[in-house]
């Protein structure tokens, strides 16, 4: 805009954010109770037109809905507990599953702080309305903090000159949406998500945004019955690591009555699902006979694998995944950090393009850095995919873990919990897989697997 270093935020000054899903509710509720704190009245407004309180598409952010461990813990530091209506499973395990067998891995502390939720009240046909949305309570939450939610979309957003010349800034932003409501805001939040049109919008403007890399992932819900889940599923997050290319990752998740498939990797599509589908591992973890063909709700969103390089400018900044998120995992919990980052920024150093980079950039940065250890263990689990005698070895090793039962000294069990629920950070897992103890055993392992298979 102006190159402004001293663009401020002050009393009557207004806000608009683009998304009310976590990232936007996230950062409005941090926004106005950091504002309250140091006697500053500002004004929020939160652009969207999803109404999560309604099922099917309607009201969903396409998604698993895993709540990690570390956003349990970070909200209930902030005040902030996930009601019983919201969450509904608690995970105290994970099941690995492959080809050459299944291990049960328990919670290291043996709690249920992991959750499970949908981001609307539930998928398309939904028999039953029995829990709430996790989108919902979050957009309460900043709307009890005084936020304005606009149910509206946002078809135009551009540079005007401010009359005022308001704190040095020569020019804000206007919003107009598809209803006719135009609005001029002192700063502009971003978090509409990477599966919208509203970013092209701002590729055009001077501050050199571009958005994120992103590929295809695919989401399914099944409704099993709240008995049937329990049954066959259990309190346990199932994790599939099978020899199938592209595919780096893939989950069944229970809820309430229904499970949810997540399939992750480079561009999942329809030939890929359809083999993964048919495998004995996941028919394993269902039950008897069931038709994995009868879908009740199912998407497949685009996701961020690599974050925009510039996501801020003169009063705007880009939070969620129109900005940088974790690799594959904790989606929501990155929203969190980062909008919390952002709004700090805002409120306490500036809404200039200076000021986000100072005190916002280097979060998202820690990220990126973060996803790039993420995509080096990725590259070496699709290895081990390819060898039947390696996922033997890291299966074994597992399994003699739970058998000893040393809680210090269970070295892949904690690994792959953290890799498969996103509990911890890469750089956290690369780590502790680099521990001499590590090594010497899954060599060890590998092996003894290789002389199985090929003596």
């Amino acid at each position: 805009m102006d190159g402004s270093n001293n663009l401020k935020l002050k009393d009557g000054s207004r806000v608009a954010v683009i998304g009310g899903g976590p990232a936007g509710s996230f950062f409005s509720y941090f926004l106005l109770q950091f504002a309250e704190r140091i006697g500053l009245e500002i004004f929020v407004d939160i652009y969207e037109p999803r109404d999560y309180s309604k099922p099917g598409p309607t009201g969903c952010n396409m998604c698993a809905g895993v709540v990690s461990e570390s956003l349990v813990q970070n909200l209930a530091t902030e005040g902030i507990i996930l009601p019983s209506t919201v969450v509904q499973r608690g995970i105290d395990s994970y099941v690995l599953h492959m080809d050459v067998g299944s291990a049960l891995i328990p919670s290291i502390r043996h709690e249920r702080r992991i959750g499970t939720a949908f981001r609307g009240v539930g998928p398309r046909g939904i028999k039953e309305i029995k829990w709430g949305s996790l989108d919902h309570f979050l957009m309460k939450l900043a709307l009890d903090q005084g936020a304005q939610h606009i149910p509206a979309r946002v078809s135009e957003v551009e540079k005007v000159a401010d009359p005022e010349k308001l704190n040095g800034g020569g020019q804000r932003l206007q919003v107009k949406t598809t209803k006719g409501l135009t609005q001029t805001y002192d700063l502009l939040a971003v978090s509409a998500g990477v599966n919208t049109a509203i970013l092209k919008l701002f590729q055009g403007m001077d501050f050199g945004y571009q958005p994120p890399l992103t590929t295809q992932c695919f989401v399914r819900e099944y409704y099993l019955g709240e008995e049937a889940v329990s049954k066959h599923l259990g309190s346990s997050f199932h994790a599939f690591l099978l020899n199938i290319p592209n595919l780096d990752f893939a989950a069944m998740v229970p809820k309430g009555d229904y499970a949810s498939l997540a399939l992750l990797g480079e561009n999942i599509d329809a030939d890929l699902l359809q083999t993964f589908t048919s495998d004995p591992a996941l028919e394993r973890c269902m039950p008897p006979n069931y038709p994995l063909d009868q879908v009740d709700c199912w998407c497949s969103p685009r996701i961020n694998i690599k974050g925009s390089a510039r996501p801020y400018g003169d009063r705007i900044v880009f939070i969620g995944d129109s900005a940088v998120s974790r690799l594959y995992k904790d989606g929501i919990g990155a929203a969190y950090r980062a909008a919390k980052a952002a709004a700090t920024a805002a409120i306490f150093e500036g809404v200039s393009s200076e000021a986000f980079e100072r005190r916002y950039w280097p979060a998202c940065r820690s990220m990126e850095i973060d996803n790039t250890i993420g995509k080096i263990l990725f590259a070496v689990v699709r290895e081990v995919q390819k060898r039947k005698f390696a996922r033997r070895a890291v299966l074994q090793m597992v399994l003699r873990e739970q058998e000893r039962g040393v809680v210090g000294d269970r070295n892949m069990s904690m690994v792959m919990w953290d890799m498969l629920t996103g509990s911890a950070p890469y750089r956290k897992i690369l780590l502790r897989t680099l521990h001499p103890v590590f090594w010497m055993r899954l060599l060890k392992h590998f092996f003894v697997a290789a002389v199985q298979s090929f003596g």
